[in-house]
């Protein structure tokens, strides 16, 4: 599975860079499903992130779209 970096813009997660599943266009997912990595998963919240731009330096960044109640995504 091919990976690509992108960085997350907005939202508890601004700033945070990761490695996400490539699409077969090299593109990242068009949404993902974000739960903070600093905190456990038990009751907090989902992040809801949309692909955002290829920037010039050739990465790319997720921007936040809104928070749901844990598990109202699944």
């Amino acid at each position: 599975m091919a990976l690509v970096r992108v960085r997350f813009v907005g939202g508890p997660a601004d700033e945070l860079v990761r490695e996400l599943p490539a699409e077969p266009d090299g593109a990242p997912p068009k949404r993902w499903i974000m739960r903070h990595p600093d905190r456990p998963p038990g009751g907090e919240a989902d992040h809801l992130y949309e692909r955002g731009h290829l920037h010039d330096g050739g990465g790319w960044t997720m921007r936040y779209v809104r928070t749901e109640p844990f598990g109202a995504t699944e």
